[in-house]
């Protein structure tokens, strides 16, 4: 009893409160993160191997969401009891920051990577699956090992060699990845946040981006149609032979054959189909069906992922088609609802004429209203990392977080605690959106109630991997003597400042969230996609937004209204199977369609084992549908600009000139070198210039059978 001090016995019985926020919190965050979960993957059929490691992963970053305001508090807080919020002793604060980042550490590097490829694998065997994971993962680790090498020669040469070496470069490589991922992300997001919410604001322009972005979704779709056709194909000759190495695999085929999504009806049609990409080997062996396995789990749910994404779109082109033809009735009501609309959305509390003014004026007023907030929050973040180094003081972030109540020092309070822990979650929310729009991910999508068990594990690691980072970044806006003397700073912030490699990293690196920010701001991705024909992140300016033939939003309001219509049997262009997306530089004519024998439409993210509804996709040319293309030569004219139509008709009038007889006789006696493209040293057919090579190929040259553009 004597080691309790009057102020120990006042802390405890001041920290009652804060405990019972702390139970509730961990327990509110619980159920948050089930219903996370339960959204996007059926929790009924997903192994528990996966969920606690995936709850873990989501609920230990959202908690230090929290704690970074609660350590906050505890080292900073205000004088007086009814302002100070909520606190925690340090030493409770020291084991909850050690069990949250360590368990976090583990479930990133560790666990997720391998029961993501566990959950991949294609092989029977645990045993198997299981080696196959290991495999897949030591590559990965082996150059993180060695980077760690090269590190920990460094942290040698600085402070010694002791365990406190080890574990700060441990700690400091972690947190150096992981901060150069999320400034990277999170200055992507900061302009994409509110500029999505400014243009969703105007109808009419949302509606022509869901127009523009059809074609894009629905090539996608089948493509991984056609994908998982080719490798059902291979099943299907799989199972018709007897003899060979194939004999000892029939029960393992057989559980593939059981599980094909290909009709009966349509196998006799597709077993003549002998194209390379769809042919089984001579040699069957266990890696070959091992593969063949995980090849056929991936097409699935690719099918299945783009299916969604599909009909969500036709359901939001639906939807802002009646608020835009609901101007003139002052009239709203929208159709069927969707099989996955939520309880708020099936509520029909509201008539048509407050529908009608809801969508059209309250929503679109709410945007603006959210996007000058959002915009207001990533001009001061951008502008705390750049002041940081400076004077902190001048941040925005330490001026909002940090309230002085007639003291020296900066005392942070409840107001600040919660000031705090919405700018942790913006920052968060910035890095977490621009992964969906990066395309280096490869197949891994987040899908409602169908999320592939390996894109789980890579999302959820992802998460881990950038909260603890981007929490440290946010206290270094803070004055330094606040975040010096948070527990979280003594834990984590001391080793990586051990060294002054660490110290600059964590001082200077920040700064360079000026490229991500101006790379979307002034719109780099799409000029570095049109230079070098691929990007990384996905914009939302429209490359092409007028025209046929290059996936323009005329081609995704036809696709649209044909699939609004019932009648999608026809589908867009031709494309190499083993191709994934369109190529840019190549346009696709409309003479070259698709042919299915049911609509994308029919198609739904079921649940259920017995989800085989999968359109036939067949390859083949049609002549005609030019129809369309002259319908829309006067919004193809609307759409050019005074500069565009004035160098159409320049353009027009040199070709049609015919050549002047002297230039044409000075041609004659000129004789063209080899090298330039001439014959035996003759010059090229003389009279009208040759539109097909040459200067008349670079600047758009006419075809050769004299047609103009008008």
């Amino acid at each position: 009893m004597s080691a309790y001090t009057p102020m120990a016995l006042n802390d405890a019985r001041s920290s009652v409160g804060s405990d019972i926020f702390a139970v509730t919190a961990i327990l509110v965050v619980s159920v948050s993160v089930l219903m996370l979960l339960r959204y996007y993957l059926p929790l009924r059929t997903t192994p528990a191997y996966l969920l606690v490691p995936i709850f873990l992963a989501l609920a230990l970053p959202i908690s230090i969401i929290l704690l970074v305001p609660i350590d906050l508090a505890s080292s900073s807080g205000t004088d007086a009891e009814e302002t100070r919020g909520i606190w925690l002793p340090e030493g409770v604060m020291l084991v909850a920051w050690r069990i949250a980042y360590w368990l976090t550490f583990g479930l990133t590097w560790i666990i997720l990577p391998l029961l993501g490829n566990y959950a991949d694998a294609g092989y029977r065997t645990p045993k198997d699956r299981f080696l196959y994971s290991l495999r897949e993962n030591g590559r990965y680790q082996l150059i993180v090992l060695s980077c760690a090498m090269i590190g920990l020669i460094y942290f040698i040469l600085q402070s010694g060699f002791n365990p406190t070496s080890i574990k700060g470069l441990v700690m400091a490589l972690a947190y150096c990845w992981g901060l150069f991922l999320a400034i990277y992300l999170m200055g992507h997001g900061l302009v994409a946040i509110p500029r999505r919410l400014f243009r969703n604001a105007s109808i009419s322009g949302r509606l022509r981006r869901i127009q523009y972005q059809a074609p894009k979704v629905y090539d996608r779709l089948m493509d991984s149609l056609q994908g998982l056709e080719e490798l059902e194909n291979q099943v299907q000759q799989l199972r018709k032979r007897k003899t060979g190495t194939a004999r000892q695999f029939q029960e393992w085929i057989g559980d593939l054959e059981d599980a094909l999504s290909l009709p009966e009806s349509r196998a006799a049609s597709t077993r003549t189909m002998s194209t390379s990409g769809s042919a089984a080997p001579t040699v069957i062996t266990e890696r070959y069906l091992a593969e063949l396995t995980r090849k056929l789990n991936q097409a699935r749910h690719k099918r299945v992922r783009f299916t969604d994404a599909w009909n969500l779109l036709i359901q939001d082109a639906a939807d802002t088609q009646a608020v835009l033809d609901s101007f003139s009735l002052k009239h709203l009501e929208f159709g069927k609802l969707s099989p996955h609309a939520s309880f708020l959305e099936r509520l029909n509390i509201m008539t048509p004429y407050t529908r009608f003014l809801l969508h059209t004026y309250v929503l679109p007023a709410s945007r603006y209203f959210h996007g000058s907030i959002f915009a207001f929050a990533s001009v001061s973040i951008v502008w705390s990392e750049l002041i940081k180094f400076v004077n902190p003081k001048l941040s925005i972030i330490a001026l909002t977080v940090v309230h002085h109540r007639k003291s020296d020092r900066g005392q942070i309070g409840f107001a600040g605690q919660v000031i705090a822990s919405l700018w942790i979650l913006y920052m968060c929310a910035a890095a977490l959106m621009s992964i969906s729009d990066a395309k280096v991910w490869g197949n891994r999508a987040l899908v409602r109630r169908n999320t592939y068990g390996e894109s789980a594990c890579w999302y959820a690691s992802q998460i881990a991997k950038l909260t603890v980072p981007l929490t440290y970044n946010f206290i270094t806006f803070l004055p330094e003597d606040i975040f010096r003397s948070t527990t979280f700073y003594r834990f984590l912030g001391r080793l990586i400042d051990l060294t002054p490699l660490g110290k600059g990293f964590v001082d200077f690196f920040p700064i360079f969230i000026l490229v991500p920010v101006c790379a979307t701001l002034f719109n780099l991705y799409g000029k570095v996609k049109q230079i070098f024909g691929f990007g990384i992140l996905e914009d939302d300016d429209e490359e092409n937004p007028s025209g046929y033939g290059t996936g323009g939003w005329r081609e995704g309001r036809d696709l649209i209204e044909r699939e609004l219509s019932g009648n999608a049997a026809i589908g867009l262009s031709t494309q190499n199977p083993s191709s994934s997306t369109r190529s840019t530089n190549e346009p696709v004519g409309l003479d070259e369609r698709r042919d299915f024998q049911a609509s994308p439409s029919t198609l739904s993210s079921s649940q259920n084992a017995g989800y085989r509804i999968v359109p036939t996709v067949r390859a083949t040319q049609r002549q005609g549908h030019r129809s369309a293309v002259a319908s829309d030569e006067l919004d193809e004219e609307e759409d050019e600009n005074f500069f565009q139509g004035f160098v159409h008709r320049v353009k027009n009038t040199l070709d049609t000139t015919s050549k002047p007889q002297w230039v044409a006789d000075l041609s004659d006696n000129f004789k063209r070198p080899k090298w330039m493209g001439g014959v035996d040293g003759n010059t090229e057919q003389s009279g009208r210039a040759d539109h097909g090579a040459g200067l008349g190929r670079w600047f758009g040259g006419r075809p050769s059978d004299g047609r103009v553009r008008l």
